[in-house]
């Protein structure tokens, strides 16, 4: 009767130690799952951050794009009244389509648009 109490003992005693080595496995296994949790999401509140200075960047330079082509179309209003090279058939909607590629022979070709277009863009290069 000895041999039977002492072996249902060891193996109780087997089971409880299995028992807590699951649960250790466990809680490691649940530790190293929140880390990787914890280390995803700083990454992501990282990524958010740079995304946000990335917006901000393009939103002023859509900004400062924006007062350039403003400023240009002023140039272009202020000069299609002055302008004595274009012949009399030739509208400034039509030299300027980005359609049509002829340019007046008295602009030699398009280095004139391209030249006060360097001189205006010189205008916001600070």
């Amino acid at each position: 009767m000895c041999k039977c109490v002492k072996t249902q003992s060891s193996m109780g005693s087997s089971d409880n130690i299995k028992k807590v080595m699951r649960r250790e496995k466990n809680r490691i296994a649940a530790q190293k799952s929140r880390m990787r949790q914890t280390q995803k999401a700083d990454s992501l509140h990282l990524e958010s951050e740079n995304l946000e200075k990335e917006n901000a960047a393009l939103r002023k330079e859509v900004k400062k794009l924006k007062e350039e082509a403003k400023y240009l179309s002023s140039v272009l209003t202020t000069h299609e009244p002055l302008c004595t090279g274009l012949p009399p058939q030739m509208t400034p909607d039509l030299i300027y389509s980005p359609h049509h590629h002829s340019v007046s022979p008295h602009h030699h070709g398009s280095n004139v648009f391209h030249h006060q277009h360097s001189i205006a863009v010189s205008h916001f290069q600070h």
